[in-house]
């Protein structure tokens, strides 16, 4: 089952995708024409923490399917402005570095393949919508570059999880953008503000629940820009799989229901060319994500 917020007639909502992924119902306005009360929260990230939502949406779903009330509800796709599915984080977004070999080695060399995991955070300001325009923020940075990667959003508090147990923390996939200023990253010696600039962390176009994801470490993931493919890999080739990141994050720290973990991206960013491909001015940029869904956003003219 795949999650959307959206934007309709001035109004935001979440949903889930029904009919071939083609009408939205939304969730909260059915629960109450169904029961007569509110049973769910007004936004996304709060209806992620209860335990029931998957399958509250799959009851609701076949409800409005089969019943004339129900079905006065849809929206189609087509008619609402898709946001990130969780438009303002509750902290900041989780990323995990060089967790690609092959995109290690092209930004330094093999010695740059790291033994434990590194991990840095974009601010939530930073998050932009599925077609949302990305900034080219032309006064600060000339290197803005593009990171497709998967983003798990977790489902369930929990601190010191193991390995075996992470997957049942996690509530679904999206994918990231990690937009980056690689200037501002050289410049300050640290990562965060060269990945926390407005609009550098666009995000969707909907949450996908892990049940109908399967395995997360194994999943083809490409990126184009302007139709020309430059990252073309498999999550097989993390080095450090989504258990293993859930797990490590996790000691000693609480990971909470609608956090965000962006894993890595694979060889292929423009820094990685000879000469630097950088993006300009008008690029498109789409990311894939197999059994997940594809990603569009355009760099400011």
């Amino acid at each position: 089952m795949k999650f959307v917020t959206f934007e309709h007639h001035g109004e935001v909502k979440y949903g889930a995708l029904i009919k071939g992924d083609t009408v939205i119902l939304p969730l909260q306005e059915a629960a109450e024409r169904k029961y007569g009360e509110r049973r769910l929260p007004r936004q996304l990230i709060e209806a992620i923490a209860l335990p029931q939502l998957l399958e509250e949406a799959g009851n609701l779903s076949e409800w409005a399917l089969n019943d004339h009330e129900g079905e006065e509800l849809f929206i189609p796709l087509t008619a609402v402005k898709l946001l990130a599915p969780i438009p303002r984080p509750a902290k900041n977004i989780f990323c995990v570095g060089k967790n690609y070999a092959k995109h290690a080695i092209e930004m330094g060399s093999a010695a740059d393949i790291p033994d434990d995991i590194i991990v840095f955070t974009k601010a939530p300001t930073a998050v932009a919508g599925p077609d949302q325009i990305i900034l080219n923020h032309q006064e600060i940075t000339s290197q803005l570059d593009y990171e497709g990667e998967l983003a798990v959003i977790i489902g369930k508090e929990g601190r010191g999880i193991t390995e075996e147990a992470a997957l049942d923390y996690v509530f679904g996939y999206t994918i990231i953008n990690d937009v980056t200023a690689r200037d501002l990253q050289s410049k300050h010696k640290q990562f965060f503000i060269g990945k926390s600039l407005d609009t550098t962390c666009p995000m969707g176009p909907w949450i996908v629940a892990k049940e109908s994801v399967g395995n997360p470490n194994k999943l083809n993931i490409e990126t184009k820009v302007n139709g020309e493919i430059r990252q073309s890999s498999n999550t097989e080739n993390f080095i450090f799989p989504v258990e293993k990141v859930i797990s490590i994050l996790s000691q000693g720290m609480t990971l909470e229901p609608g956090d965000v973990i962006a894993t890595g991206t694979p060889e292929g960013v423009g820094k990685g060319f000879k000469p630097p491909r950088f993006l300009q001015r008008g690029d498109q940029v789409e990311i894939t994500v197999e059994s997940v869904g594809t990603l569009v956003n355009r760099i400011e003219d």
